[in-house]
């Protein structure tokens, strides 16, 4: 850990020097950024504890490549505190000084709170709770070869979320040994800055009863400190995860009484008292490690390599110490690309019949079991693995690598994030309406981070470097059928497709979610959210059939056919029902499966001359995006659009209740017969009078 035979007590006070350099930096930042703000009362009372953790000689990191597999992690849970970790990166040479400066502009990479646009920061953090989720995925990782630790600071406002728990107790029924929580109890939030809204009994005893180790310390003991890190790194024996409660604060350390606000913006004459304090302060501690110098038995060597070790350069002028800061220089380059491909058998997947009819989650087994064959492959379940196939799959190959997370969604998605930012290709999955909205808008924006630093060739990341994650939504659609409008998933698409960089596909058949898996495994396919049906479902596809995202697929009928139906999922066994109602009339029809929005095809049909039939078992996905091109060509258009979804009359989005398949598509008239009828009531030329009925429709394919 430290140096050999060094005394402890030249530790300790350069510890103590370089706290009061770090939040020197801390209102440096203030005083320079954009909005002349900062996060003070939470970021001084982080420094004690990370100033121990960063120069205390217990970080095993690799300055010349942050993203190497098997060093340590720190991920800052709460990241408003992101100005005392920057100062430490800054001083540790892990990135420029300059970005200190005019931080949370536009032209800044340093935000006011962490991303990984920054450099050595693996993880968006600032929705509070979802850090040290990550963290426990990151640790669970981290128990197989090659090993590492994981350390995570969280608030004890932080705490009052709900998801850290689901962490906290998966942690420790896992006996997850390498994980390390900093809890700064600073006993302040942002609505009341010296004490907490809700008040933990005993957060030692809810720690403890969830299996983990709790040592709890005051915040400026360095020793301590040191100690209790020692203590986790080196007392494996009883498997718990370790949380350090670090009693203190908001504000801890700081001089004037502003320091304790959640956020400040300085005045001069702040910024000016609180310098010249901390200045004070530091030459004070400076002057004691002369006394201690000159009264113990203590080389200059020896105080030498202590004093490089904490960035400093001692100069000995008589009875007087002076310690330099050491030129900083960028210590890390930039990484080899990742290559992203899943190395598996084709031979070995399942051949599908077209006709024959199949499962979803049995075809994600029997595809996972050749999968998984690749290390890089790793899925997690939140209890309802009967509907995903995911775990069985994984799990036939390797059960390291098929996680059941337990009923904890937010949990199971910031796993995936750790997993992925690993290099893994990660699958997750619940119901539709499941996923939390708040988890996949952090991530995506940690994807879109981790694009923009991959994007600059002088950044920390290369190709290859970003997230894989596969968002595996079952029962989508009206799948759920008797499960009722809490689980019913015809609402999702329109909530998610508002969240960046994430790529929404809606399956339609087996084959062609055997097509979808071979293209996610070719690598660096980004966020996926891939919606399945959970009942059986013909196969539609031949098995040369190749995915192209953002590519609809024509099934059935010309490009010049008059009338075209565009559909997703299950829909499309519908729709090609009708066309087949159609058909036996003479009446041409064109089917379009569009798993993928396909803007040019949208742009295409409607600029033509004819009628286009959006049939969707959903509140209108496709339909939203249609509008948008017509929006686009403007008086381009001469299609008419027909619209056939789970809107109300009146268009409004609604919920739908409980019922069988068939007595949901029947009621809102998106079976195959409702969609043939009204083609033939609109379409020009054709007679009102006559109209299909139900017991004249051929069988649909997709139920």
């Amino acid at each position: 850990m430290n140096p050999k035979g060094m005394n402890p007590s030249i530790l300790e006070m350069l510890l103590r020097i370089k706290e009061i350099d770090i939040r020197l930096s801390i209102i440096e930042q203030g005083a320079t950024a954009v909005d002349h703000g900062v996060h003070i009362g939470g970021a001084y009372s982080s420094v004690i504890p990370l100033t121990a953790l960063f120069y205390g000689g217990i970080l095993r990191y690799d300055p010349s490549d942050l993203t190497k597999i098997g060093q340590d992690f720190f991920i800052l849970s709460k990241g408003h505190a992101i100005a005392s970790l920057a100062a430490i990166f800054a001083d540790l040479g892990i990135i420029s000084e300059k970005t200190l400066i005019n931080s949370r502009s536009h032209e800044s990479i340093l935000n006011g709170h962490p991303g990984p646009v920054l450099p050595g920061i693996h993880i968006s953090t600032g929705p509070l709770g979802h850090g040290i989720c990550v963290a426990a995925g990151l640790a669970n990782a981290g128990k197989e070869s090659p090993r590492f630790d994981v350390y995570c600071m969280v608030g004890d406002g932080e705490l009052q979320e709900g998801m850290p728990w689901e962490a906290v107790m998966y942690a420790g029924a896992h006996k997850l040994d390498n994980l390390c929580i900093l809890v700064d109890r600073n006993y302040g939030q942002l609505d009341i800055v010296d004490s907490l809204l809700l008040q933990f009994p005993d957060l030692r005893k809810s720690f403890d009863s969830f299996g983990w180790r709790v040592l709890e310390l005051n915040a400026p003991d360095f020793p301590a400190i040191l100690k209790s890190f020692e203590t986790f790194k080196n007392d494996r024996f009883s498997g718990r995860p370790t949380a350090i409660l670090f009693n203190g604060t908001k504000g801890f350390g700081g001089l004037g009484s502003f320091t304790k606000s959640h956020k400040i913006s300085f005045s001069e004459e702040q910024l000016r008292i609180e310098s010249r304090g901390l200045l004070a302060r530091r030459e004070a501690r400076l002057r004691e490690l002369e006394k201690f110098y000159e009264s113990q038995d203590c080389s200059f060597t020896e105080l030498k390599i202590v004093s490089e070790m904490l960035g400093f350069i001692p100069e000995e002028n008589g009875k007087t110490i002076v310690l330099r800061k050491a030129p900083k220089a960028r210590r890390w380059s930039r990484p080899n690309k990742r290559d992203k491909r899943i190395e598996y058998e084709p031979g070995k997947l399942p051949a599908l019949t077209v006709g024959e009819s199949y499962s979803a989650s049995a075809v994600i087994t029997q595809c996972m079991k050749v999968f998984a064959e690749d290390r890089n492959i790793v899925s997690i379940d939140a209890d309802l693995s009967s509907t995903s196939g995911l775990f069985d799959g994984v799990a036939a190959v390797d059960m390291s690598r098929a996680l059941n997370i337990g009923i904890a969604e937010s949990n199971m998605m910031n796993f995936g994030e750790a997993y992925a930012l690993l290099g893994k290709n990660v699958w997750v999955s619940t119901f539709c309406p499941f996923f939390d909205w708040r988890v996949l808008r952090r991530i995506a924006i940690g994807y879109q981070e981790r694009a923009e630093a991959i994007s600059d060739s002088n950044a920390w990341l290369s190709d290859g470097h970003n997230l894989d994650i596969t968002f595996l939504a079952t029962a989508a659609n009206i799948d759920t059928v008797t499960n009722g409008a809490t689980h019913m998933g015809n609402d999702d698409l329109l909530s998610f497709s508002k969240i960046a960089h994430l790529k929404i596909i809606d399956v339609s058949c087996p084959g062609q979610l055997v097509a979808i898996m071979k293209w996610i495994m070719e690598g660096n396919r980004g966020l996926v959210y891939l919606r399945i049906p959970r009942a059986p479902i013909n196969v539609i596809y031949d098995p040369g059939y190749t995915f192209e995202f953002g590519k609809a697929c024509r099934l059935t009928g010309g490009m010049d056919a008059p009338i075209s139906i565009v559909s997703s999922g299950r829909g499309v066994h519908e729709a090609l029902a009708a066309a087949r109602l159609l058909n036996g009339k003479g009446i041409a029809v064109a089917v379009y499966d569009m798993a993928s929005i396909d803007k040019d095809l949208l742009a295409d049909l409607c600029a033509r001359q004819g009628l286009v039939v959006i049939a969707e078992q959903n509140n209108g996905y496709i339909f939203e995006n249609a509008r948008k091109s017509c929006y686009e060509i403007g008086n381009r258009r001469n299609a008419t659009i027909i619209p056939l979804n789970l809107l109300d009359s009146e268009g409004n989005y609604r919920f739908i209740h409980s019922a069988t398949y068939k007595e949901l598509i029947e009621n809102y008239n998106i079976d195959a017969v409702s969609i043939a009828n009204k083609i033939y009531r609109l379409y020009p030329g054709l007679g009102m009078d006559e109209t299909y009925q139900r017991a004249e429709s051929p069988p649909s394919t997709g139920n």
